[in-house]
């Protein structure tokens, strides 16, 4: 069976340009508390991949030197179980970024990280949660039994400092992802679906929902190969491709960094390996002038349709309000 990155390489997908940097995007390891199905990092436990001081002190002095970069957006893994999280997060906020943290919800109730929540109010960090699903038995199927107890837990120490409630406090979006092969169904349906669900069981408030559709790569894009769903959900990606969705990708303004200091155009590029733009080797942060990528081509294969397809997809959820033909809300409720 040929690797993921052999059946997504030859593509005919449109060139994209980018048209600047202002989102930086950095990985800070592959450790994680859970192991996701639809994990596109293939990020678990028993990874050790941790980004280093000194890379993160290369990140502080790329910042530093690029103003126009007006997002630091920290990922994982849970990028919080890295030793070098808060003094990183910490010095963008001193530099006047806006810093997302994408949480897990869950390791908000690991042992000796009692310290998270408080630490992510007082900076002023906005949060972006992976809920995959708004009912138990979906988010367990999906990340392990006790998950979304767990999840439900890290909410409410987020909303009981201040976290997306309506007063304006800090920004807290959750996520969605599908359950297998299908597209999300639309975001802002969902987005209701969720919001009321969770306001009347568990009394959580949130800002926003984010709908992402789930990556032919690394984990999931192994599981579709041994399921023999690979080729018929390529299918459905570019089966619903729309054009219009390439002006908002994500690659156009952003940069995505690796755990090791090397710099890819974006997360889902990162994990196939896929260098730069045009570039034939990866290229290192300290190689990198974020003005002179203005312009510059973005490395593109067939996992880009995920982000094109329907109503479109990335780090901030739908491109559009409404896919082509659109997807009925059930959706939410189907299984892997």
């Amino acid at each position: 069976m040929l690797p993921v990155i052999h059946l997504l390489e030859k593509s005919s997908f449109p060139a994209v340009h980018r048209s600047s940097v202002r989102v930086l995007q950095a990985n800070l390891g592959y450790r994680c508390n859970q192991s996701c199905v639809h994990c596109h990092v293939n990020a678990g436990p028993n990874r050790s991949e941790e980004m280093s001081a000194g890379s993160v002190d290369l990140i502080i002095d790329f910042l530093t030197l690029n103003p126009g970069i007006s997002t630091l957006d920290v990922t994982g893994g849970a990028p919080e179980l890295n030793p070098h999280f808060r003094r990183l997060v910490s010095a963008a906020r001193s530099l006047g970024r806006r810093v997302v943290d994408r949480c897990n919800l869950t390791v908000l109730s690991e042992p000796g990280m009692e310290w998270l929540a408080d630490f992510l109010a007082e900076q002023g960090v906005d949060v972006v949660a992976s809920l995959p699903c708004y009912l138990e038995e979906n988010v367990d199927r999906q990340r392990g039994h006790g998950s979304f107890a767990a999840s439900i837990r890290g909410l409410k120490l987020l909303n009981a400092r201040g976290y997306g409630l309506p007063d304006g406090g800090p920004s807290l979006a959750l996520v969605y992802n599908p359950q297998g092969a299908v597209l999300p169904p639309p975001q802002v349906e969902l987005e209701e679906a969720y919001r009321v669900h969770l306001r009347e069981e568990y009394g959580i408030q949130f800002t926003r929902l984010l709908a992402l559709t789930n990556m032919p790569i690394q984990r999931f894009g192994s599981t579709l190969l041994s399921r023999k769903e690979f080729a018929s959900y390529m299918e459905v990606l570019k089966g619903a491709h729309r054009p219009a969705n390439l002006s908002a990708v994500m690659c156009r303004d952003l940069l995505s960094i690796d755990w090791q200091g090397y710099v890819y155009d974006c997360d889902f590029n990162q994990q196939l390996g896929l260098p730069l733009g045009a570039e034939k080797h990866r290229r290192h942060l300290s190689e990198i002038s974020a003005p002179a990528l203005t312009g510059a081509p973005i490395r593109v294969a067939e996992h880009c349709y995920g982000c094109t397809a329907g109503q479109g997809s990335s780090c901030g959820g739908a491109l559009t309000a409404r896919p082509a033909g659109g997807h009925h809300l059930d959706t939410v409720h189907g299984r892997a």
